[in-house]
């Protein structure tokens, strides 16, 4: 049986949603998507799924990290933001494989310890246009993703500024901001800040197949 992915949902106008290319890019790695929505059972939810996937969205609000708001920022729904801290900790728990994309990987950072920059621009004035268009990266030695450079899309004002316990970073833009993190000691716990479910490359297919790969190793 395929494993079973869940892919966390944003929250619009008191609609679930979620771009379709999370649920394609996973189903081409060979595994089964499913939307989680938020909700108070994560830990049996955790159980159910063989992985889980935390999508992009907004901003995650400062004071998961002790800060105040000091930026415009737009912040995601806490109803999301909660679960999905709650249902990392059970995966962690569990050992499952994590994955997350763009705030996906900021909120996986945070929930190990870490900060980050509320606003690149404000914070790091020499920093590249990360808001939108593309840039390149270079990904170091890892167990996870092949090393190397690579041209990546990119679409977030917000980066990580302190990398939580336990997590390594392992991929920077030419203007030091970092792009990648993963746990070694861990069977696949990654976090990329581009988006490779809408990239037809190299470099997306081993991150998804990789991924659903440790889903069926766990299972």
């Amino acid at each position: 049986m395929r494993p079973i992915i869940g892919i966390t949902a944003d929250i619009e106008d008191n609609r679930f949603k979620l771009n379709r290319d999370y649920v394609e890019a996973v189903e081409k790695a060979g595994a089964c998507p499913v939307l989680l929505a938020p909700a108070r059972n994560a830990s049996d939810i955790a159980l159910r799924i063989d992985g889980i996937l935390v999508s992009g969205g907004s901003d995650l609000h400062p004071s998961y990290y002790n800060e105040d708001v000091n930026y415009e920022i737009k912040i995601v729904e806490r109803d999301r933001s909660d679960f999905e801290f709650a249902i990392i900790h059970e995966i962690i728990k569990l050992k499952k494989p994590a994955l997350g994309i763009c705030y996906g990987m900021q909120l996986i950072n945070v929930a190990f310890g870490g900060s980050l920059y509320q606003d690149i621009k404000q914070r790091v004035p020499a920093a590249i246009e990360h808001r939108e268009g593309y840039h390149t990266i270079k990904v170091s030695d890892n167990k996870l993703i092949d090393r190397g450079g690579f041209k990546v899309n990119s679409s977030h004002h917000q980066a990580v500024k302190v990398i939580g316990q336990r997590l390594n970073a392992i991929a920077f833009s030419a203007d030091g901001i970092v792009e990648a993190v993963y746990s070694e000691g861990y069977p696949f716990l990654l976090g990329v800040q581009w988006h490779p479910e809408r990239l037809q490359d190299s470099l997306s297919e081993k991150i998804f197949r990789a991924f659903v790969e440790a889903a069926i190793e766990g299972k």
